[in-house]
Parts: structure tokens; C-alpha cells; sequence
């Protein structure tokens, strides 16, 4: 928890959602982070990466999945993370199918594995999006 309170951001949550723009059925892969990061937080950037242009690259290609990363201390950013109540470094893997989005929040599993057991994290997070491809 300490580390998660050493990458946090005193921006209070905005509970409101914002209205969704007509999405394309995917995979969206959203990271985000601050300006203070940590160890971890880097890990778990690196390692989703890694994941999608080693596992993924055709479908990232073809649209099938998004990665984005989201930098919470920009206003742009600020915005996405409101709609998700992020106030530090988080990971998303969500699934859009016919303009609605089920969200995943992989946050406690990144933080848990992606130092300390990275093999773990990479399949993990690969699991998830294969799982969300079908």
C-alpha cells in the first residue's frame, strides 16, 4: 500500500461518468500513471507493452486492441482518468463490444506481480486480453 501511496496523485475523483463516444468492438489497454512513478509503476508500463507488441502486434495492427498510456497529471489525461476514478497509476483492460465497455481493473494484480514476478504479470495480463479477443 506504501507504494501505491508513493505514486499517488491528490486529484479527488470525479464520479461522473462521461458520455461514450461510439467505440469500435476491441481490447483497450489503458495505463496510467502520474508524474511521480515508481519502480513498479514503470514495470507494469514496460511489461504490458512488452505483452502487446510481442503477443499481440497483428491485432493492435488491425485495431483489434488499443493501447494507450495516460499521463493523470495532463489535463487530457485528467479527463480519461475522472471517468474511471484513477488517481494514480492504474491498469485497465477493458472490452468494447456494440458501444459498451466492461472494464477490468488490473491495478492490485500489476502492483502485486509486476516487479517481483514478471513472468507472472506478462501472463496474466496476456490471459486477460485473450480472453476478451474472443
Amino acid at each position: 500500500m506504501l507504494t501505491l501511496a508513493a505514486c499517488g496523485n491528490n486529484q479527488n475523483a470525479n464520479t461522473q461518468a462521461a458520455a461514450q463516444i461510439e467505440q469500435e468492438d476491441a481490447v483497450e489497454v489503458l495505463y496510467f500513471h502520474g508524474k511521480q512513478r515508481c519502480i513498479t509503476c514503470n514495470a507494469i508500463e514496460r511489461l504490458t507493452k512488452e505483452v502487446i507488441e510481442q503477443d499481440f502486434a497483428q491485432q493492435l495492427k488491425d485495431g483489434k486492441i488499443i493501447f494507450k498510456v495516460i499521463d493523470i497529471s495532463t489535463k487530457e489525461g485528467e479527463k480519461i482518468a475522472n471517468t474511471y476514478e484513477v488517481t494514480w497509476s492504474s491498469l485497465y483492460i477493458n472490452k468494447w463490444q456494440n458501444g459498451k465497455e466492461s472494464r477490468n481493473n488490473m491495478t492490485d494484480f500489476g502492483f502485486s506481480h509486476a516487479k517481483g514476478s514478471p513472468d507472472v504479470f506478462k501472463a496474466g495480463v496476456k490471459k486477460k486480453i485473450e480472453e476478451l479477443l474472443k
